[in-house]
Order: structure tokens, then C-alpha cells, then sequence
């Protein structure tokens, strides 16, 4: 069982309820990069050899976020993703990609 929780979180009770409240705020890449490592690790033990390589080069590649140029970052960024959507406990770690993603398009 995962711990994270990405997006809204919608709790209807009886039939009057109005309108979602929307979490989406700005996103720190810092804390979206850490989001992504830990997430990584937990996934890490899902997957078979191979998969942990590429996972573990990526996250090489991408160090702390502040060295990798943007298109290492991306590429790292999309092998991450790719292995993540193989399994299906790999949400958390496609969800903290587009974060990531997310804070360099704002």
C-alpha cells in the first residue's frame, strides 16, 4: 500500500454537494524531485533487474535536478516514466514525473 497521494481528493456526502476544491498549487521543483526519488525506491522493489537499471541510471543522470541539462533531464525523466507504466504500482512515480515536468513549463 502506497502512502502517497497526488491530485484532488473528492468526499461526497448526500445528495447537495457543489463544486471540487481544486489542490493544485505551484509546483517546487526541489520538493518534486524529492517526491520523485522516494517514489522511485518504493518502485524499485516491483520490478524486475533490468528495470532497476534503467531506473538507477536515470536518477544518476538527473542528480539533484541542478546539473542536468534539460534535455538529459527530460530523456532520464522518460525512462522513468516508461518503466513506471509497465506496473501497475508505478502511479506515484508517472504522477511525480509530470510534476516535475509541470514546474519547468511554469
Amino acid at each position: 500500500m502506497s502512502t502517497f497521494h497526488f491530485g484532488d481528493s473528492v468526499t461526497q456526502h448526500g445528495d447537495h454537494n457543489i463544486g471540487i476544491v481544486k489542490n493544485q498549487g505551484p509546483v517546487d521543483p526541489k520538493a518534486a524531485l524529492r517526491e520523485l526519488v522516494t517514489a522511485v525506491g518504493q518502485l524499485r522493489e516491483q520490478v524486475p533487474a533490468e528495470d532497476r537499471e534503467v531506473l538507477d541510471e536515470s536518477l544518476e543522470a538527473i542528480g539533484d535536478g541542478s546539473e542536468a541539462s534539460p534535455s538529459v533531464l527530460r530523456r532520464a525523466l522518460r525512462n522513468i516514466s516508461g518503466v513506471a507504466s509497465l506496473v501497475r504500482a508505478g502511479a506515484p512515480v508517472v504522477e511525480s514525473v509530470r510534476r516535475i515536468l509541470d514546474s519547468f513549463d511554469s
